[in-house]
């Protein structure tokens, strides 16, 4: 009995040591986490089919959307365009103080004492609040900013600070993590380069995760908890000439989801018109798809990169040609557009008087107006859809939207609703539900700090555009 004790013993010690070391740093004795802890799906998994969009900060101006517009409910993760990066440093740094941490809405104070959160990020925060699925993460670079990259990232030095002072960020503004939108790495040097940032950005994640441990905040009622896992996501490119200069196997291991921007793959620096968004290669008129969705997925999986992390990204807009007899034919301008020439709001598509062609099997579509002889290329709901039945097909990780403001509002023809519901979401237990993080202890913003008690996240009057 005495040595079948001490074995009984031995095993319990055995397996409580082997959990210390497994997580050295997650004791959980909590009355209130630190943030809200991973669940189960049906299937007992959590990493369903992410719903992934851009939210841009100059949406709020123009535009005239918001955080308050974005439908939480559908959504998985939102990646806030865009930080941009110190050429000389690396530093990662906000691009409009006004928009991401200053402005008022109507729900907000103007008693409140100390430092705190306002504008889009708040919003932000209480809308993961109200959606504990819901991920944020900072997006930094996208095509304006992209020519900053190559310089710091070329050094250890550079790197250190970029990822120091993006997770910096992260902690302090109240994100899941981190998305990197380098357009383009040039060579196999700068793809390297890249790889490297993402290895050294992981580490600063961790690290940050670390520290959750012992920053338990006795006033909130929160003792130990587990360290949050904050996500690191890039934009890839669907452009073989681009992706050519990717180490995209170990860019696949280290990072937890990749976006595929597939679109732009025909515009107004083409010599005919094209189907911006083609799932595959049009065999009567390959003139008209010089990229096609169907040869980046391949070659990314066929390079190592898993098709589970792959997100692909759908438009919420399309591109026009005018002066022109519809695909493969030349065209002269671009005309007018929503915002900028040539690109419709996908809210605005089909254009008035014009006639919607699909090719349901090709994956394209666009409406064209014989009178006018102007083409728009995009997505209609019925080709977004078939979309998704390739997502699922290939064993994809979910879709992604560039960008949220093109969209028509839920309940009213909205491509998320109308995808999110043919990936078999919401509340079908097929999406992503790991929880978000919600608490910020090491953040300069009091209420943020405090967990925004009291705070949640709630519709307002519409205001005239600022």
């Amino acid at each position: 009995m005495r040595g079948n004790f001490k074995a009984y013993l031995s095993l319990v010690l055995l397996s409580v040591i082997s959990v210390l070391l497994y997580n050295s740093q997650s004791i959980i004795y909590t009355t209130k986490p630190l943030f809200s802890a991973p669940d189960t799906m049906s299937g007992g998994d959590v990493d369903g089919y992410k719903a992934v969009a851009y939210f841009v900060n100059w949406a709020i101006y123009g535009r005239n959307h918001h955080v308050q517009d974005l439908p939480g409910q559908n959504l998985t993760h939102i990646l806030y365009a865009f930080a941009n990066v110190r050429p000389d440093t690396g530093e990662v740094h906000l691009t409009d103080s006004w928009s991401d941490v200053e402005k008022h809405y109507p729900t907000d104070s103007w008693n409140d004492t100390g430092r705190n959160l306002y504008g889009s990020l708040k919003q932000l925060y209480l809308l993961k609040k109200a959606h504990p699925h819901l991920k944020l993460l900072l997006s930094i670079g996208g095509w304006t900013y992209s020519s900053n990259f190559p310089a710091p990232c070329s050094t250890p030095a550079g790197r250190a600070t970029f990822a120091r002072s993006a997770a910096a960020l992260v902690a302090d503004l109240g994100f899941d993590g981190l998305d990197i939108d380098w357009e383009y790495p040039k060579n196999a040097q700068e793809g390297a380069d890249f790889l490297a940032l993402l290895h050294t950005c992981r580490a600063e994640l961790d690290a940050l995760a670390g520290k959750y441990v012992n920053a338990a905040n006795p006033a909130l009622g929160q003792t130990r908890a587990a360290p949050p896992r904050f996500a690191l996501s890039i934009a890839a490119p669907a452009g073989p000439q681009h992706y050519q200069h990717l180490p995209l196997r170990e860019i696949g291991a280290v990072c937890d989801f990749v976006n595929l921007m597939a679109y732009d793959y025909a515009g107004s620096w083409d010599a005919v018109a094209g189907h911006q968004a083609a799932l595959y290669p049009s065999t009567s008129a390959p003139q008209t798809t010089p990229f096609s969705t169907e040869r980046a997925v391949a070659d990314y999986v066929a390079a190592g990169m898993p098709a589970g992390k792959l997100v692909l990204g759908l438009p919420l807009y399309g591109r026009a040609f005018e002066n022109t007899g519809g695909p493969g034919e030349g065209f002269q301008g671009v005309g007018e557009g929503s915002w900028e020439r040539g690109v419709w709001d996908w809210k605005a598509l089909p254009r008035p008087g014009s006639e919607v062609r699909e090719d349901r099997e090709g994956g394209w579509s666009y409406c064209y107006d014989a009178g006018k002889r102007t083409m728009v290329s995009y997505d209609t709901l019925e080709i977004a859809s078939r979309k998704v039945r390739y997502v699922r097909e290939k064993g994809m990780g979910g879709v992604m939207w560039w960008e949220s403001s093109g969209d028509r509002e839920t309940g009213k023809g909205s491509m998320i609703e109308t995808v999110v519901g043919d990936l078999g979401g919401p509340g079908k237990g097929m999406m992503d539900r790991s929880k978000n993080c919600i608490a910020y202890p090491f953040s300069s913003y009091e209420n943020l700090k405090k967990g925004m008690v009291g705070e949640d996240a709630k519709p307002y009057p519409r205001e005239a555009p600022q």
